[in-house]
């Protein structure tokens, strides 16, 4: 009898993980046995990324030496910054940019690369490095495409100040900082999804971390994972620039046939509880600012697909408005998610090479069989 084919892997297990749990019926995410909801409203960046390496949150004094280690390794070489201007002049996607930036790395890292699979302190030093130094990368970015030159990162901001201060040369007010760690906190991990499974398939042949990161990196690029928010702003953009309502807008794109970027999850059946919670930042931020379009436009389409589809925004979906009402440009919004979800990559490299084994699925072949060779001179 033939084995089952999963297309996309659906539903196939290929490890055992203690670092998120999803649950798609009940619309629950948790790293490591918290609530997102709590780990959301209570900690910081630096606390998750502590709790998803060392498998507990910090006590303060376990905290103050993490971020101070972080912060350390903020800097970026100048080769690297070269390799940044270049890309920004030749006006690449971030993502590329940041995918070849982050490779870069490797050659100025420290540890060097022999006996590091399995070794978990160089993993994690060296994840350490990569994420202090991607939002500088990304900030460096930005300002060169801009005709800017970057800015130094600080030592003495938070994660989330630090790149908000580094992309626009001004240290942000509290309440904008608290938003974006936030929303950082929010996109850290979630279960082996389409990036992560890069990182460990990669992680697996006993590669070199960069080389885990910058394949996870070239994953989610893509327009069905981390590309998706810039879609969901786009759309909203293009709403507002029409004579139509959300809800006329919404429902002629679904009877085109159109897939309305935003909505529907692989894992979750009901409303992704990120959204739920990046949902009610992006109205408080719309209150604040005194332009609540953004957020009227996300809600009514959302009301407007529950009633005729069923169908409950993802995390992309909240985020896009959440990022604009910041001043963020959309192109930044997927470098953004990688800026945090590098966190649970680490992780998940970290936890699956304690007990690593080769990644090598197998395809059933549907090619022709039996076929008569024939040499070249007789073709």
């Amino acid at each position: 009898m033939p084995e089952e084919l999963r297309k996309g892997l659906e539903g196939v297990l290929v490890a055992e993980s203690s670092l998120s749990d999803i649950d798609g019926s009940a619309g629950r995410l948790v790293y490591r046995g918290y609530a997102i909801e709590d780990l959301a409203r209570n900690t910081s960046f630096e606390e998750v990324l502590y709790l998803l390496w060392e498998g507990h949150l910090p006590t303060e004094s376990e905290l103050e030496p993490f971020e101070a280690k972080m912060a350390e390794e903020r800097a970026v070489r100048e080769e690297v910054l070269s390799t940044v201007r270049e890309l920004a002049a030749a006006e690449e996607n971030p993502m590329a940019a940041l995918r070849t930036a982050v490779s870069m790395l490797s050659a100025y890292d420290p540890d060097d690369s022999t006996g590091e699979a399995g070794d978990g302190e160089i993993t994690q030093r060296k994840g350490r490095r990569i994420t202090a130094k991607m939002p500088t990368i990304v900030a460096a970015y930005k300002r060169l495409r801009d005709g800017d030159e970057p800015i130094e990162p600080r030592t003495d901001l938070s994660h989330a100040a630090n790149f908000l201060y580094m992309l626009n040369g001004e240290e942000p007010e509290d309440t904008i900082a608290d938003v974006f760690d936030m929303a950082l906190v929010v996109h850290a991990d979630h279960g082996i999804n389409a990036s992560t499974f890069a990182a460990m398939v990669t992680a697996s042949t006993l590669s070199d971390l960069h080389s885990s990161v910058t394949s996870a990196i070239g994953a989610l690029k893509g327009d069905l994972h981390g590309g998706a928010n810039q879609n969901v702003m786009r759309t909203l953009l293009e709403i507002d620039e029409h004579d139509l309502t959300a809800v006329e807008w919404a429902r002629e794109a679904l009877e085109s046939g159109e897939r309305i970027p935003g909505f529907g999850h692989r894992v979750y059946d009901v409303k992704d509880p990120r959204a739920k919670i990046l949902g009610a930042k992006s109205k408080a931020l719309g209150k604040a600012a005194d332009e609540f379009k953004w957020y009227s436009y996300s809600r009514a389409i959302e009301e407007f697909m529950a009633k005729e589809t069923g169908i409950a925004p993802n995390v992309d979906f909240y985020s896009a408005s959440m990022y604009y009402q910041m001043g963020i440009p959309i192109d930044l919004y997927t470098p953004i998610f990688a800026m945090s979800r590098v966190g649970g990559w680490v992780a998940h490299v970290l936890e699956y090479q304690e007990d690593n084994r080769l990644i090598r699925p197998r395809a059933r072949y549907v090619g022709p069989e039996d076929r008569e060779f024939v040499r070249i001179d007789q073709r």
